[in-house]
C-alpha cells in the first residue's frame, strides 16, 4: 500500500479527509495525520510517505519552503496542496517546484479523488509500487528548480545569521532537508561545502568593518561571527591573502593615494 501522510491545522480537515475516502480503493494507506508544520515535517521524517495531502498556510510552516525540501530529497514523494490560500502567483510556484495538484478550499470530494489518481498514476509511472522502499535523491539528479529553490533560500539565512553560533543543521532546518542532503546541494549547486561558504560571507563582511579605523580588529572579528581570533586571522589570510590588519593597512594607504 502506498502511505499516505494528511497535515492540516483544521483537525476536522485532516480526520476527514482520513476517514471519507476509500484510501484501498487507491491502493493506499493513512500512516499519519498532523495538525501543525512541526509535526507535519516530523511525521514525513518518520514514516517516508509516498503521498503528501497538506494545507501550507500554518503557524510555523514556510509552505513552499518544505514543498521544495521534500520534492529535493525526496523527488519520487507526490505532493497536493489543499489550502485556503488565494494567491494566483503561490499556486505556479507550487506546481514548479513539483507539486501535482494545488486544490482551494472548499474542495469536492471529486477534485480530491482526481488528485489522488493522479499521484498514484505518477508513482507507478515512476515505477514505483506499494511495498517499494523509500528513495532519496541521488545530488547528480538534484539540478531542480525544487533544489535550485532551497540553495537559494540557504544561501539567504547564512547571509542573514552569519554573525551568530551557526551549524549546517541550523540551516538545514530552516530549508526542510537533512543535513547530508543540504551539504550535498551546496557542493554541487556552490562548489563548495557549509564551512568554506560561512567563512567567505563572514570575511566579506568584515572587509567592510575594516574600512572603519575606530573598530578594533577583535571586535570586528566577533561582530561577524567568530569566538576565536586566532580563528578569524587564520581565514582572512586564507580568503583575503594577507591578516587583517594588512589588509586594513591597505585600504588606508589607497585611500590616501
Amino acid at each position: 500500500m502506498y502511505k499516505v501522510i494528511i497535515i492540516d491545522d483544521e483537525p476536522i480537515i485532516a480526520q476527514g479527509l482520513s476517514r471519507t475516502i476509500d484510501w484501498e480503493k487507491y491502493g493506499c494507506q493513512i500512516v499519519a495525520t498532523a495538525f501543525d508544520g512541526m509535526e507535519g515535517t516530523e511525521s514525513i521524517r518518520k514514516y517516508h510517505p509516498n503521498i503528501i495531502i497538506s494545507d501550507i498556510a500554518m503557524p510555523g510552516l514556510d509552505g513552499l519552503s518544505m514543498v521544495a525540501g521534500l520534492k529535493s530529497e525526496y523527488p519520487d514523494m507526490e505532493i497536493s496542496i489543499l489550502t485556503g490560500y488565494r494567491v494566483f502567483d503561490y499556486a505556479i510556484k507550487a506546481v514548479n517546484l513539483g507539486v501535482t495538484r494545488f486544490l482551494l478550499k472548499p474542495s469536492n470530494m471529486k477534485e480530491l479523488e482526481e488528485a489522488i489518481v493522479a499521484m498514484v498514476n505518477n508513482l507507478k509511472a515512476k515505477n514505483v509500487f506499494p511495498g517499494d522502499s523509500h528513495k532519496k535523491s541521488d545530488e547528480s539528479v538534484s539540478d531542480n528548480a525544487a533544489s535550485s529553490f532551497i540553495v537559494k533560500n540557504a544561501m539567504l539565512y547564512i547571509e542573514k545569521n552569519y554573525a551568530q553560533k551557526l551549524t549546517l543543521n541550523d540551516v538545514a532546518e530552516k530549508t526542510y532537508v537533512s543535513q547530508w542532503h543540504l551539504s550535498k546541494l551546496l557542493n554541487q549547486h556552490i562548489g563548495k561545502n557549509f564551512s568554506e561558504i560561512l567563512n567567505e560571507v563572514r570575511i566579506k563582511e568584515a572587509t567592510k568593518l575594516l574600512r572603519n579605523p575606530q573598530l578594533r580588529i577583535c571586535d570586528i572579528a566577533e561582530m561577524v561571527g567568530y569566538v576565536d581570533m586566532a580563528h578569524f586571522s587564520r581565514m582572512c589570510k586564507k580568503i583575503l591573502g594577507v591578516p587583517a590588519t594588512e589588509y586594513r593597512n591597505t585600504i588606508s594607504v589607497n585611500e590616501l593615494e
